[in-house]
This record gives structure tokens, C-alpha cells and sequence, in this order.
């Protein structure tokens, strides 16, 4: 008899963390549309952070903002499917160490979490804005903290890979 709980599998656990993922960011995004206009800033650490409402209709930093939607939208909806297939792939494959899950299950859950908001509102909820003095990082959301804390974990595992027993 086995001691596998019925039900979800080791897999579908895991499958909990892009879903969870998602989540975190979908409700962050009605929360903040729910409270803010598009450009209103409400300091939270004066000097430091601010939640600033900003509809992003391009990808990281702003990149094809300005493409006409007709070809913006049908590039993001093809790179998008093909990206999460992979990594969708990767994620479910069997021998993917803890590490490289975690960092797939991150980017799977903030890449959907943004594509959502493509689909749904034609550009991205951002709304995190971190600066100091008169410099300002570029606008963002948990979807977007999800994408690049799984790449960098991501990186690591590709940079230093756990040894393999024999």
C-alpha cells in the first residue's frame, strides 16, 4: 500500500505555486484598481515608496508600448503561448530539482498573471514604484517580482548546478 496521500500527486502540488502565484497577483491588481486611478500616487515610505497606478500596454519597460496593438497584441499572444509551453514543460518534466521548480512555478504564475491582464485590460496593472532622490526604478507588480526572482533563481541552477549522485 502506499503512503501517497490520494488525489494530487507530487506534481500536482507543485502546481500549487504558479497558481498560487497568479492569485497573490490578480487579487494585488483588483485591490489596487479598486483604490487608484491611472497616475494617482499614494505615498506608503516618503522617500522611499509609492503606489502609483500606471497601464503598461508593453513588456518589460515599456518595450513596444508604442506598437500599434493589432501587432503588439497577436506578438505578446504568440511569444506568450510559446514561453509558458516550455516552461510549462520544464516545470512538469520529470528530474527538475526543488530549486528549478520553484524558479519555473514563479515565472509560469507571473507570466499568466500579466498575460491575463493583456488579454483581459489590453496593458499590465503596474503599481509598485521604488525610488530615491529624483531617481525612480520603472513601475512594476507581483507578477513581474514573480518573473524575475524564478529567472534568477532560474540563473543560479544554470550557473551552479547541484552534483548529480551516483
Amino acid at each position: 500500500m502506499s503512503a501517497r496521500p490520494q488525489g494530487m500527486g507530487r506534481r500536482g502540488l507543485w502546481l500549487l505555486l504558479p497558481v498560487c502565484s497568479l492569485v497573490l497577483d490578480l487579487l494585488s491588481k483588483a485591490w489596487i484598481l479598486a483604490r487608484l486611478q491611472p497616475g494617482d500616487v499614494q505615498s506608503i515610505i516618503p522617500g522611499f515608496f509609492n503606489l502609483t497606478l500606471g497601464m503598461n500596454p508593453g513588456a518589460v519597460f515599456g518595450f513596444l508600448a508604442d506598437t500599434p496593438s493589432k501587432f503588439r497584441i497577436p506578438f505578446f499572444a504568440i511569444v506568450g503561448v510559446i514561453a509558458l509551453a516550455y516552461f510549462g514543460y520544464e516545470f512538469l518534466k520529470e528530474g527538475v530539482s526543488i530549486t528549478q521548480r520553484v524558479a519555473l512555478g514563479l515565472v509560469i504564475g507571473g507570466a499568466l498573471g500579466n498575460g491575463y491582464d493583456r488579454v483581459i485590460r489590453g496593458s499590465v496593472v503596474d503599481f509598485l514604484d521604488f525610488y530615491y532622490g529624483t531617481w525612480h526604478y520603472w513601475a512594476f507588480n507581483l507578477a513581474d517580482s514573480c518573473i524575475v526572482c524564478g529567472a534568477i533563481l532560474l540563473g543560479w541552477t544554470m550557473l551552479w548546478p547541484r552534483p548529480r549522485k551516483a
